[in-house]
C-alpha cells in the first residue's frame, strides 16, 4: 500500500470517527451528576410511556385506518422506554452504584428489574408494566438516597 492510500484511508477512518454521535453523559469522570434530576428525567419518559400506551389502545379501538399515528405512538413508546434504560444502565449502573455500598446488591437488584420494565414497556401496551417500573423507581429513588449507616 503507497503513502497516499494509507493517507486517504486514515483520513477517511477520522472522517467517519467524527461523524460518531456522542452518546454519553460523560465517564472522564468529569464530576457532574444530578441523581435527582436523573430521577425525575426517568418518571417523565415512565409518563410519556404510559400516554403513547393509551393512544395506542385507544387508536386500536377505531376502526378507520390510523397507521400514521399508530407508528408514531409505538416508535414514542419505544423512545422513551429506551432512555430509561440508558439512563438506568449508562448513569446509575456504570457510574452511581458502587460495591463497596452496603446496599449494592439491592439497588442494583431494582435497576435490573427497571431494565426488564422498560424492555416490557416495549413490547406491551399493559399499563400494569409502566405502573410496576413507576413503583421499582420510587424503590429505587428511597433506597438510593437513604444514606448509608
Amino acid at each position: 500500500m503507497n503513502k497516499k492510500s494509507v493517507l486517504l484511508l486514515l483520513i477517511i477512518c477520522l472522517i467517519t470517527l467524527v461523524q460518531m454521535p456522542v452518546l454519553a453523559h460523560c465517564e472522564i469522570p468529569c464530576g457532574i451528576y444530578n441523581d435527582r434530576m436523573r430521577i425525575k428525567m426517568i418518571e417523565e419518559d415512565i409518563f410519556t410511556v404510559k400516554e403513547s400506551m393509551n393512544a395506542i389502545t385507544e387508536l386500536e379501538k377505531d376502526e378507520h385506518s390510523h397507521s400514521n399515528q399508530l407508528v408514531r405512538w409505538i416508535m414514542n413508546k419505544d423512545v422513551h422506554a429506551s432512555k430509561i434504560q440508558k439512563v438506568v444502565w449508562q448513569y446509575f449502573m456504570t457510574q452511581r452504584i458502587k460495591p463497596e455500598q452496603k446496599k449494592y446488591t439491592n439497588m442494583l437488584s431494582l435497576l435490573h428489574q427497571m431494565l426488564v420494565y422498560s424492555m416490557k414497556c416495549k413490547q406491551t401496551t399493559d399499563l400494569k408494566n409502566a405502573e410496576k417500573l413507576s413503583s421499582l423507581v420510587k424503590q429505587f429513588e428511597k433506597l438510593y438516597f437513604t444514606p448509608e449507616k
